[in-house]
């Protein structure tokens, strides 16, 4: 069970490290999830589907006996262990689960999925976990959902699983959450802790705050208002659904870095107000200001991953109007099946007062033309 420690598992630059090539450790034959929300449930489910024996734990019991009605695997027996166990609790009951955990001496390696490393980690160091034995874990996927009804056992498929051992972590302990990761149909990567919650300030952490503030603004505003929003306002206020409490704990476990990436968007915002002041007065250069501010916005978004690791970029988005009745959309999809084209992404935006609405479909760009083509000649009303 002991092994020297690897120095080179962690980059030292910070930059993303995959390490999805094959173990040399067997495959993990039973895991023990304690906490069986939205993440744990997820966890239970998928490994489940690759065969794994899941047992479960939690504080609450009808959250466990929801989680384990849904297959995501049984109650915890006594006398019983583990290859694994993943603590999936919020970001301050991390390091007191580790360190209850690893007292029963059931597990020969622990992890957890909190979406900020750095904290809980130093947590547990001072609690006395054995860090040769735990490596931390964060699969970059959830949903504004919360609780095990929201689980889904595909939660992970395709998506990064960050991996953040410490100097400390034994090569086998390392070997065990990857396994995990790849079980759960995950791409593990491995990012030193400091460096992973820096990522995730920007990616993660501030765009839940920006959505949330921006969803606040909401409240004082009439329902006639509210009514007005379209797909801009449904996607970018999406994720302030989520639970606050337990937002509060996973924002306040990376404060000092959430809190420089804010630092960062407000100045932004404040450019923003000043060229808008600026054209309310007359100044018309202050319009060159204001488009740099979009520029940048397009030029960021043409960034982010839409699949595969793809980024929006290699992808077109053809609008195509649907009558709001049964079976058009279903109609739709056949049509595009029937002639091989593969769709990457589908939004629906329902026009109100007209009984039609308007799908979006996201394709590579070099099918756009046929996709077009296609539509057209099969009678549906394309914008182009």
């Amino acid at each position: 069970m002991t092994s020297t420690p690897s120095a080179d598992r962690v980059p030292a630059t910070g930059a993303l490290e995959s390490t999805s090539e094959p173990s040399q450790r067997p495959a993990l034959a039973s895991v023990l999830v304690v906490g069986s929300g939205l993440i744990g449930t997820s966890i239970g489910l998928a490994l489940r589907q690759v065969g794994v024996d899941v047992a479960l734990e939690d504080s609450a019991p009808g959250r466990l006996a929801l989680a384990v009605e849904l297959g995501a695997g049984r109650p915890r027996a006594h006398a019983e262990s583990f290859d694994l166990g993943v603590i999936a609790v919020p970001p301050g009951q991390i390091a007191t689960e580790l360190f209850r955990v690893e007292q029963l001496g059931i597990c020969r390696t622990l992890s957890d999925v909190a979406s900020a490393k750095a904290q809980p980690q130093a947590d547990a160091e001072s609690l006395g976990v054995d860090l040769s034995r735990y490596v931390g874990g964060h699969p970059i996927a959830g949903r504004e959902r919360s609780g095990p009804a929201a689980a889904h056992g595909d939660l992970f498929v395709g998506r990064p699983w960050v991996l953040t051992p410490t100097r400390a972590a034994a090569a086998d302990a390392i070997d065990d959450v990857r396994a995990l990761a790849v079980a759960c149909g995950a791409v593990p990567i491995e990012m030193s802790a400091d460096d992973h919650d820096a990522a995730l300030a920007t990616v993660s952490h501030l765009p839940h705050v920006v959505a949330s503030l921006l969803a606040a603004q909401l409240v004082a505003a009439s329902r006639e208002t509210v009514a007005l929003g379209g797909t801009g306002l449904h996607d970018t206020t999406r994720v302030a659904a989520g639970d606050a409490g337990l937002w509060t704990e996973i924002l306040a476990a990376n404060s000092g870095h959430l809190a420089a990436a804010l630092r960062g968007f407000t100045a932004d915002a404040a450019r923003m107000v000043d060229a808008l002041e600026a054209i309310e007065a007359g100044d018309p250069a202050a319009l060159d200001s204001l488009t740099r501010l979009l520029e940048t916005g397009a030029a960021g978004r043409a960034r982010v991953p839409l699949k595969r690791g793809e980024t929006a970029a290699h992808f077109a988005t053809v609008p195509i109007v649907v009558r709001d009745a049964p079976g058009e959309l279903a109609a739709l999809l056949r049509t595009l099946g029937d002639a091989g084209i593969n769709v990457e992404d589908v939004r629906v935006e329902h026009e109100p007062g007209r009984p039609v609405g308007v799908v979006e479909i996201d394709v590579h760009e070099e099918t756009a033309a046929a996709l077009i083509a296609c539509m057209r000649q099969s009678g549906w009303q394309v914008y182009s």
